[in-house]
């Protein structure tokens, strides 16, 4: 008896909302757009944020990575400068690095030497990333095509190279590299493998705008042999002379646990050596756990602001009843003298408000997943749509549909049924 009377009660209300399809259809519109803005803002920002924490994760979240730096006071310019600056990390730093830290697993060098490649009549901007066999490792890459450098390479110091994913697509555009030689600077290199495309990961490798897909890793000792220890950056009229000895030494760790105090402790020990702190420590575990804050923080405004958008919304749902009440007040008073109850009118109303909140609610799903989808294949941009983000603006914009209907609906009961017949 009661699910009937509501079945009627339900139907009523559908039918009653039917007969003004356009005020009805504008007044979802605010519940859509609500909707649809909660989950695109917020799957725009996981994919953001999945971005960047993935960045930070290849650098190896149980690594310390140490890097050379140039002090702001070591500055110059002009053609005539023609000394050496000489600064960050060097080989005792390295041997002092063994003999401290217990927990340390591996410990990588590189050293860095910016060219042109050139093969043929292919060329391009590399950095060429002296390193050893076990910076595979420790950067979490990975060989496509043939080898990486070896041991062996290191003690024969054999001129071989291998090229990152987008430097073997720019230098063989239509070939196979492995075999060939390609020039790096004024030194021809053997070219014994290919990466697999990785992300930029700015602290491992890499050229100043983080891409190490354009880097060339060739032995360490072969390229301190080939390159020598000085390094001139011609750039903006300036002759810049640098000697740096390292300028990265990767720390690999046990175990994540073990970062914090190793981190600091690397501090301490390269203060005490580097008078000019021309050093600093990248420590990509740190760097997680403060994107994470990042991220929900950014979550939390993203989530807020469309929040607003589901709220204008509800406002628009109690104004378009309250307008309904005051049209159909004669239909109110008639149902109460034929008998209907005050909790009729009431769910009738009520239903009315949750119908639009719902449906409404059902077509921003729709959309706000459509929107992800569009922005991503359009922009490149990575997107990430949560269960939790389509749940949590369902749940709200049904629930905007009860908090702002209640007080239409209780007011269209309260109406007195003399009254009401009475009105025009």
């Amino acid at each position: 008896m009661i699910g009937h009377r509501l079945g009627r009660t339900f139907a009523l209300g559908v039918r009653s909302l039917a007969l003004h399809k356009l005020r009805s259809a504008l007044t979802v519109l605010g519940i859509i757009f609500g909707v649809s803005s909660v989950i695109s803002m917020l799957s725009i920002g996981e994919g953001a944020s999945y971005e960047a924490q993935e960045e930070i994760k290849r650098l190896g979240s149980n690594n310390v990575i140490l890097k050379s730096k140039k002090p702001s006071d070591e500055g110059g310019s002009g053609y005539e400068r023609t000394e050496v600056t000489a600064y960050g990390l060097k080989w005792e730093d390295v041997r002092r690095i063994a003999d401290t830290l217990p927990s340390l697993r591996m410990l990588v060098p590189l050293r860095m030497f910016p060219v042109e490649a050139r093969f043929r009549r292919e060329s391009l901007d590399v950095q060429v990333v002296g390193t050893t066999q076990d910076y595979l490792d420790v950067a979490n890459v990975r060989v496509a095509r043939g080898r990486f450098v070896t041991r062996g390479d290191e003690d024969a110091l054999r001129p071989v190279c291998v090229l990152g994913s987008a430097a073997a697509r720019a230098l063989f555009p239509a070939e196979d590299p492995i075999g060939d030689h390609v020039k790096l600077g004024s030194q021809y290199f053997k070219v014994a493998g290919v990466l697999e495309e990785t992300g930029s990961a700015t602290g491992t490798g890499g050229s100043e705008s983080g891409d190490r897909n354009r880097d060339v890793y060739v032995p360490l000792a072969t390229a301190e042999q080939r390159y020598g220890s000085l390094t001139v950056r011609i750039t903006s009229g300036s002759q810049l002379r640098e000697k740096v000895e390292l300028h990265q030494v990767i720390c690999s760790l046990e175990s994540d646990q073990q970062v914090p105090a190793a981190a600091q402790a690397l501090r301490g020990l390269l203060a005490r050596s580097h008078v000019k702190q021309d050093f600093e420590v990248l420590v990509p575990l740190e760097l997680l756990e403060q994107k994470e804050r990042t991220k929900r923080i950014f979550n939390i405004v993203l989530g807020s602001i469309a929040a607003i958008s589901l709220l204008v919304g509800g406002i628009g749902i109690m104004n378009i009843m309250l307008a309904s009440i005051l049209e159909r007040t004669r239909e109110i008073g008639v149902r109460r003298a034929l008998g209907a109850k005050r909790q009729d009118i009431l769910t009738q109303f009520l239903v009315e408000t949750v119908v639009l909140s719902t449906s409404g609610g059902l077509l921003g799903v729709l959309l706000g997943i459509a929107v992800p989808y569009a922005v991503e294949a359009a922009s490149g941009m990575k997107t990430i749509i949560t269960l939790h983000s389509i749940l949590l603006s369902f749940g709200i914009s049904a629930g905007v549909g009860v908090v702002f209907g209640l007080y239409p609906a209780n007011r269209a009961a309260s109406l007195d049924p003399i009254e009401a017949l009475r009105r025009e």
